[in-house]
C-alpha cells in the first residue's frame, strides 16, 4: 500500500469539508442579506425611468424655412407654417431649434408652437436634452413626496431611457426635505448622498 495514501485522503476530506462549509455559510449569508433588504419596509427604490412619459421625441430644425438658412422672411415663413402637416406629430414631444447662427425673432417660435400644440404633448425651443429636462422638471414639480416621508431612498442610476442628469438634481431637492436618507445606485452598491442628522 502507498505510504502517502492515508495522508492524501485526509487532506482531500479536509478540503472537501472546508469547501462544503464555505458554500453553506455563503448561501445562508446571501439569503440573510436579501431577506434584510426585502423586509426593510422603509427602503424604497426610486426609478426615474418609471416616470418617463411615452411619446416620440422629435427635433425640428427650422433652418429649412429660412432664406439661405439664415434670414427669416416673414411672408415665406408664415407660408411654411400654414401649409405644414402638423398632424404628423400627434402625441409627440417637439423641440424646435435652428442649426445655423440665424437670428430668429421670438414671435417665430411662438407661431410654430401655436400651430403644433393642437397635436403635440409638449413643445419647447431647444435641444432634445432641453426637452427631456423640461418634461422631468414638470413631473418632479408635481410629485407627491408624502409616501417617502422618513424613508431610506435609493435613487436608481442605470436607465435605458434618456433621463437627464438635471432630473436627478431636481429629484434630490424634492426628496431630501422628507427622506431619512438618500442613496444613489443599486441596493448592493449604493453611494450615500444624504442622511438626516
Amino acid at each position: 500500500m502507498d505510504p502517502g495514501f492515508n495522508e492524501r485522503r485526509s487532506k482531500t476530506r479536509t478540503r472537501n469539508a472546508i469547501t462544503a462549509s464555505l458554500i453553506f455559510l455563503y448561501s445562508h449569508m446571501a439569503d440573510e442579506i436579501i431577506n434584510k433588504i426585502a423586509s426593510n419596509k422603509k427602503l424604497v427604490t426610486f426609478d426615474l425611468e418609471d416616470f418617463y412619459p411615452e411619446g416620440a421625441r422629435i427635433a425640428f430644425d427650422i433652418q429649412e424655412w429660412l432664406y439661405e438658412g439664415l434670414i427669416l422672411k416673414e411672408k415665406e415663413f408664415r407660408q411654411h407654417v400654414s401649409t405644414h402637416d402638423w398632424s404628423q406629430y400627434k402625441g409627440a414631444y417637439l423641440a424646435f431649434y435652428c442649426a445655423t447662427d440665424a437670428i430668429v425673432p421670438g414671435w417665430a417660435y411662438i407661431l410654430l408652437t401655436s400651430s403644433a400644440m393642437a397635436f403635440t404633448k409638449k413643445v419647447v425651443v431647444g435641444t432634445l436634452q432641453d426637452l427631456e429636462t423640461i418634461i422631468y422638471t414638470q413631473i418632479i414639480d408635481v410629485l407627491d413626496v408624502t409616501p417617502y416621508q422618513d424613508k431610506l431612498i435609493i435613487i436608481k442610476g442605470c436607465t435605458q431611457k434618456p433621463v437627464p442628469e438635471s432630473a436627478y438634481i431636481a429629484l434630490v431637492q424634492k426628496l431630501q426635505p422628507v427622506a431619512k436618507s438618500i442613496m444613489y445606485g443599486e441596493a448592493c452598491s449604493a453611494v450615500p448622498i444624504y442622511k438626516r442628522k
